[in-house]
Order: structure tokens, then C-alpha cells, then sequence
């Protein structure tokens, strides 16, 4: 046995042994599956919005409503994305270049957020700083306004897309080691040098694509932000939130035109997001056959 595998050659086997019309078939069905619950509902949000004209879509954004909704969303997102920036690149340097106890616990708490409910974890959020929450008496003495208000929104929103880059960059920089580190500290840089100079350039494309989820989630988070927020319109409603108080108010298409935003928002996600998994691709492919 063991002289056949080394001098001769296995014979080429296919993978499956379906014909090519079973094969066809499988591909036209999951064509049509991602047609139908992808591509479908996102051309009838266009449709819907532009369903009275040009002229009744521009309107939906002139709404004062709509307008506090799109500044706080950004404003959220503008706070949570570079907090996370810090936290990634923080938890991954630690977690790629050094041994110390407690690291997988550190690795499962970043992971907590794919595991726990969007809801659960506002809800968290409105026992502790809630009314009749632990730190509820302690906030309403102080004058300090958090559920209900920004704070609590900008609290929420951390904690759904705080994993977001730090898991990015956590199997890149394992996977890169700590060599080039070593070398740069050993001829005198300084830290802050072998960071910026050595450290930041190797992963500069899973930090973008890390960021770009991150900013993604932060803009279209319901859960979590519904439940804090009080739907207070013109001051806690977000794009998400204010999207369902259009459309529960049956201003259908200024709800469909407003979701055209995140649509479109998700659509440069996409695009962005297969350019920078490619350059990310070869980034890790390069680090692994270095």
C-alpha cells in the first residue's frame, strides 16, 4: 500500500459523484434562494421609495425627525468605532504577542457578543442604569441621564460591535508572530516605533475590514438600541428605529426612502467588503507562508 502511494500517482477523483445537471441544479436553486431573499427585498425597498416620484422621496429627508435620526446615528457610530479601534488593537497585541493568565477568558468574553441577544444585552443595560436598576438612584441623584437618553444608545451599540476588529486582527497578527517585533525592539526602536512602523502596516487591511463591519453594525443595530432608547422621536430614535416608527405610522414611503440608506449602506458594505477580504486574503496568506 504504502509503495503505491509513494511511486505512483493517485488517480484523479472527483469530489462528488452527482452528474453535471444534479450539480446544476443545486447551483440555479441556491442562485434562486439568494435572488429571492436578498436580492428581491432590497429592489422593493427601491421600488417602494420611489413609488410616488423623485420629488416625494427627496421630501422624506427634509423631515426634522429623519434629520435627528441621521445625526444621531452618526454620532454613534462616530463614537463607538474608534472605541473599538482602540479595544481591537489593544486585545489583539495582547492577545497575539504575549502569554498571561486569563487570555482565554479574555477571548470568550470578546466573543460574548455573537452569543447573547441583541435585547438581552439592552435589557442588561436597563438593570443597571434603569430607573430601579443598581445604579438607577445613584444616576438620578447625580443628575446623569443614560437609559433613555444618548448615553445608553452609545453604551448599547458598544457592546454589539465591540468584537467586531478585534477578531479580525487576532488570527493575523498569530499568525504573523512576534518576530519582525522582536528584531525592531532589539536594534532600539522604541514601542510606539515597532508599532506604527512594523506592527500597523502588516495588518492595516484586516484592521479596514474590521472597521467597516464595525461601522456597519453600528449604523443598522434595532435590538439592543430599541430597548434603550425610549423611541423618543427627534432626540433617541435612530435610522433603524425611526425607519419603524415611519412605517408603523403608514408613511410607507418615507419609511422605504429612509431604508434606502441603510440599503445603500449596505450595498458599499458588500463592495468594500470583497475588496478588502482579497487584500486581506493575501495579507494572511502571505504571513502564513512567511
Amino acid at each position: 500500500m504504502s509503495d503505491l502511494v509513494v511511486g505512483s500517482r493517485l488517480p484523479n477523483l472527483e469530489v462528488t459523484s452527482e452528474s453535471k445537471w444534479v450539480r446544476r441544479g443545486l447551483i440555479a436553486l441556491a442562485l434562486l434562494f439568494l435572488v429571492s431573499i436578498l436580492f428581491l427585498p432590497l429592489v422593493i425597498v427601491f421600488v417602494e421609495a420611489f413609488k410616488k416620484g423623485a420629488e416625494t422621496f427627496l421630501q422624506a429627508f427634509t423631515d426634522r425627525d429623519t434629520l435627528a435620526a441621521v445625526r444621531l446615528t452618526l454620532l454613534v457610530a462616530a463614537i463607538a468605532v474608534p472605541f473599538n479601534v482602540v479595544f481591537g488593537l489593544s486585545a489583539s497585541w495582547a492577545i497575539a504577542k504575549f502569554d498571561f493568565r486569563g487570555k482565554n477568558l479574555l477571548l470568550s468574553l470578546i466573543d460574548l457578543p455573537f452569543s447573547v441577544s441583541p435585547v438581552i444585552s439592552g435589557l442588561v443595560y436597563v438593570l443597571i442604569f434603569g430607573a430601579q436598576g443598581w445604579l438607577g438612584p445613584w444616576a438620578k441623584a447625580h443628575h446623569v441621564e443614560i437609559i433613555f437618553a444618548v448615553p445608553g444608545i452609545v453604551l448599547a451599540t458598544l457592546f454589539v460591535t465591540f468584537p467586531f476588529v478585534a477578531r479580525e486582527l487576532i488570527p493575523l497578527m498569530q499568525s504573523q508572530g512576534s518576530s519582525e517585533e522582536e528584531a525592531a525592539l532589539t536594534l532600539g526602536a522604541s514601542g510606539w516605533y515597532t508599532f506604527f512602523n512594523v506592527t500597523l502596516p502588516n495588518i492595516k487591511w484586516a484592521l479596514l475590514y474590521g472597521v467597516l463591519l464595525c461601522n456597519a453594525r453600528a449604523m443598522g443595530e434595532f435590538g439592543a438600541v430599541s430597548v434603550v432608547s425610549g423611541h423618543i422621536r427627534g432626540l433617541t430614535n435612530t435610522l433603524p428605529l425611526h425607519i419603524e416608527v415611519l412605517y408603523n405610522d403608514y408613511n410607507f414611503v418615507a419609511a422605504f426612502a429612509v431604508a434606502t440608506l441603510l440599503a445603500s449602506l449596505g450595498l458599499l458594505t458588500l463592495v468594500l467588503k470583497t475588496l478588502l477580504e482579497w487584500r486581506y486574503g493575501n495579507a494572511l496568506a502571505h504571513a502564513r507562508r512567511s
